[in-house]
């Protein structure tokens, strides 16, 4: 691309899951945003967005972490989540963290306004993301952050019909809950393992051997809950199947 017309920057915003977790996402992510054309950055600066602190009343805490997102990420065209949860936070509750303090809300309007899901992203150029094969039988978990707060729902699928071999089901209740849901799973583990275990029938009545979806805590839960009974179902973040990321073996 010549230098009069240079690529937009994306940032990719992290989150706390992939880092810790399962950092091989955010490798897939970066690889993806590249091929459709961004040039893409990882800012050291950033942290947590803050939904822990938010979600569990302490608002203080969750604007001191706000302010910090905001400039770590102040030069990026769009900054990206592989998190439907954490693009929520960003885009829908800074806002609302700032309301009634003029400098940070507008900073925090204009910083939410460059903030994306990582399927939305990809959707718009899905011409570039050239997917690996992948021949399974597959149904999307949508979860409630991405489908609810940031209207996520076609986009993963338009993805996904572009994966050779790949065979995507519908779930009967795609809509329904998993039970993670943050810290309810801990406060809440006997109601939280049943949706678990609703949500996890529903995946084997498609007869699909995996589960994909964009949000890794609602992976992490679902898989934990499939290993828990010995299921073989594999649970894998979209970015994954989209790059083909080496398998992790059962007891890792």
């Amino acid at each position: 691309m010549s230098e009069s017309h240079p690529r937009p920057r994306a940032a990719l915003f992290v989150t706390c899951l992939v880092d810790l977790f399962r950092p091989g996402i955010g490798f897939a992510a970066l690889s993806l945003l590249e091929r459709a054309g961004f040039e893409t950055v990882v800012p050291r600066r950033q942290t947590c967005c803050g939904q822990p602190a938010y979600n569990s009343g302490d608002s203080e805490t969750a604007r001191r972490i706000a302010r910090d997102v905001i400039v770590a990420f102040a030069d990026a065209d769009v900054v990206v989540a592989p998190s439907g949860s954490c693009t929520g936070m960003l885009r829908l509750h800074y806002p609302r963290l700032f309301a009634g303090d003029p400098e940070w809300e507008e900073r925090a309007r204009e910083f939410a306004g460059r903030c994306r899901e990582l399927t939305e992203v990809l959707a718009e150029h899905a011409e570039a993301i050239d997917a690996p094969p992948c021949a399974a039988d597959a149904a999307y978990h949508d979860s409630c952050s991405s489908l609810r707060e940031v209207g996520v729902k076609a986009e993963p699928r338009r993805l996904l019909a572009r994966v050779p071999g790949l065979r995507l089901h519908e779930l009967d209740e795609p809509e329904a809950c998993c039970g993670f849901g943050g810290a309810f799973c801990v406060k809440f583990p006997e109601i939280s393992a049943h949706m678990a275990d609703v949500k996890i029938g529903d995946a084997r009545g498609t007869g699909a051997s995996l589960l994909i979806g964009n949000d890794l805590g609602c992976l992490l839960h679902l898989e934990g809950r499939m290993r828990h009974r010995g299921l073989d179902i594999r649970a894998r973040h979209i970015a994954e199947v989209l790059t083909r990321q080496p398998e992790r073996r059962r007891d890792e």
